[in-house]
């Protein structure tokens, strides 16, 4: 039996406390939480999935081994800004602090605010009293001294922004949440959803968002930065590349897991090649020049490392970045080229020269649907690296093998997903009004086509890819005017039918226009006309044309005239008209002249 204090046994104590220091993982810092979560909404329609969300990211920290978590459901007002006040306190002392949230957010005037279960909104003011702004919950994680987290699966359709009056007219409220730039070091600010579009709800037990999140955020010595990259691949393929998780702020050099990595045992440690430790550096110098993304950061970074893997990858982002450059200059030299033409053809120019205007819009049409192609590739080719390194760099429960830049296979044709995607938002925007299929046939260029006239862009319209999808999400209201049939006209994003007042009808402008009044047409009754003209021509056929003369009144006649067989003449004085009966026509009397 060894004495106590013998030099045997305090080589002992000493390796056994070794060896429990190596076994052990290093949670010497403290990490703190406050998981929010707000369902049962008094004034509006409530919320299926909050409530498992938070219950869900809860549990998940509460593995990791946090310091405090703390987990609240349904709160009003006054109790969050309570609960944030407390969690203020706890984070004094905090390396890692996390508030998640899950509920409604708004946007006002690019200001994002959380909404409790009692807010009513019914003025875009009572935001500023019945809400509590970002900037509120990022006080309340400011002491915290390593990492400030938070995370906010809040990007839902808000029903508040549809129902709440316009104070002032030029207040903007905005569709899911506003870009953010923390001003502090060492925040990052997580949405479910990219600023300025909505997160679905999820039709499980959890948002597609929170599902993920509780996947990769805790990995063990997984960088925060890293996991919320998983995260949002994992999101784009469950929702069909329809929601995208962002996330703002910056972190420095070095990684900041939520859960640090087991330490190494010191033989293990000092068994590391310094190749391997080359290896490291070389891959965060990587990561920071492609976070700062442009040809300066990763020229820098070939200079120091002109060989191997991660210098492979800094060459497909520069070629990818050269791509760009070059499909942007032919974009505009095409517009250019358009506008030289038409104005050749506005002044009337010689045939020539439009002649020759023309065949440079051509070319350079071609040029650029040839340049569009290019940097397809090459941003394919770049995205395919990336994935394929996060695979490599994934810890080893997160991958089965590692792969080889050198076999990394040919960029592939765009998915069914991405092409259903690009036709979901062209419904969005107004331009299709077939069903999002996957089948790009010529409905869906033509609606392409139709984006690009509007949006003013240039997208190849024969094929549906990331970039036309991340294109028309830029544009959050409708692009392509609405068509109505006629008889209808546009009200918003519906057609309804024309109705016109009485004495009026639609015209084929699709307008109303008043009906004119019918007026009485006069016209001459023939048969009438006939009767009263009849006995004059009768008359006058009663004689023959060469016999009618003119007769002449004569100074001593009796102001009579008769005519016979010989003609009409004045009847002399003392004679008179006698009537005999028959025609003079055909000589069987009529009128005769007797005298006394």
């Amino acid at each position: 039996m060894m004495k106590s204090g013998s030099p045997g046994l305090v080589r002992w104590i000493a390796a056994a406390a070794a060896l429990l220091a190596v076994c052990q993982p290093a949670f010497a810092e403290k990490r703190v939480a406050l998981v929010l979560g707000n369902s049962a909404y008094l004034n509006v329609a409530p919320l299926a999935n909050p409530v498992n969300d938070s219950a869900k990211i809860a549990a998940t920290l509460k593995d990791a081994g946090f310091d405090v978590v703390e987990s609240r459901r349904d709160l009003p007002a006054a109790e969050t800004r309570r609960a944030l006040r407390d969690f203020a306190d706890r984070a004094r002392d905090a390396d890692i602090a996390v508030v998640y949230y899950a509920g409604h957010g708004i946007e006002v005037d690019g200001a994002n605010y959380l909404i409790p279960v009692d807010a009513k909104l019914e003025r875009d003011t009572d935001v500023y009293d019945e809400a509590l702004s970002l900037d509120r919950v990022l006080i309340a994680i400011e002491p915290a001294k390593k990492l400030r987290l938070v995370i906010l699966d809040a990007c839902r359709d808000n029903p508040f922004a549809k129902s709440m009056k316009r104070t002032v007219a030029t207040r903007a409220i905005g569709q899911g949440l506003a870009k953010v730039e923390p001003t502090s070091p060492n925040v990052l600010i997580a949405y479910s959803a990219k600023a300025g579009f909505t997160a679905a709800d999820g039709d499980g037990k959890n948002s597609p968002f929170t599902t993920a999140l509780s996947r990769h955020l805790a990995t063990p010595g997984l960088d925060v930065r890293r996991a919320f990259g998983f995260v949002r691949d994992e999101v784009l393929k469950s929702t069909g590349n329809r929601q995208e998780p962002f996330v703002y702020g910056s972190l420095g050099g070095e990684d900041v897991p939520l859960v640090p990595a087991p330490k190494a045992a010191p033989a293990a440690a000092a068994a590391l090649s310094p190749a391997l430790s080359a290896q490291a550096e070389a891959r965060r110098d990587y990561e920071l020049a492609l976070q700062l993304g442009n040809k300066n950061a990763l020229n820098a970074f070939l200079t120091q490392y002109p060989d191997g893997f991660y210098a492979n990858l800094a060459k497909l982002q520069l070629d990818k970045i050269a791509a760009e450059e070059i499909r942007v200059a032919a974009t505009e030299k095409a517009r250019l080229a358009e506008q030289e033409r038409a104005r050749l053809v506005a002044e009337g120019a010689q045939r020539s020269q439009q002649s020759k205007a023309e065949a440079d819009v051509r070319a350079a049409e071609q040029a650029r649907i040839a340049a569009e192609k290019a940097q397809q590739i090459a941003q394919d080719q770049a995205a395919a690296a990336e994935q394929k390194r996060l695979a490599v760099e994934a810890p080893a429960p997160a991958r089965d093998k590692a792969v080889n830049l050198a076999a990394l296979p040919p960029p592939q044709a765009p998915s069914a997903d991405v092409t259903k995607s690009v036709q979901a938002e062209l419904r969005r925007v107004g331009c299709l009004t077939s069903a999002a299929d996957g089948d790009w046939n010529s409905a869906s260029q033509r609606s392409l086509t139709q984006f690009n006239r509007y949006a003013g862009t240039r997208l190849d319209a024969k094929v549906a890819s990331v970039d036309t999808l991340d294109a028309i999400k830029q544009k959050s209201s409708r692009v392509c005017p609405l068509v109505c049939q006629h008889g209808f006209e546009a009200d918003g994003d519906r057609c309804v039918r024309i109705t016109c007042a009485a004495g009026s009808f639609l015209n084929d402008d699709n307008e109303c226009e008043k009906r004119r009044a019918s007026k009485p047409v006069a016209r001459r009754d023939r048969d009438t006309d006939d009767r009263r003209e009849r006995p004059v021509r009768e008359r006058r056929q009663d004689l023959p044309e060469a016999n009618v003369s003119r007769p002449r009144a004569s100074a001593g006649g009796s102001g009579q005239i008769i005519c016979d067989s010989g003609g009409c003449r004045p009847v002399r004085r003392g004679c008179r008209i006698d009537y005999q009966g028959g025609s003079p026509r055909n000589g069987t009397g009529g009128n005769v002249e007797a005298c006394n």
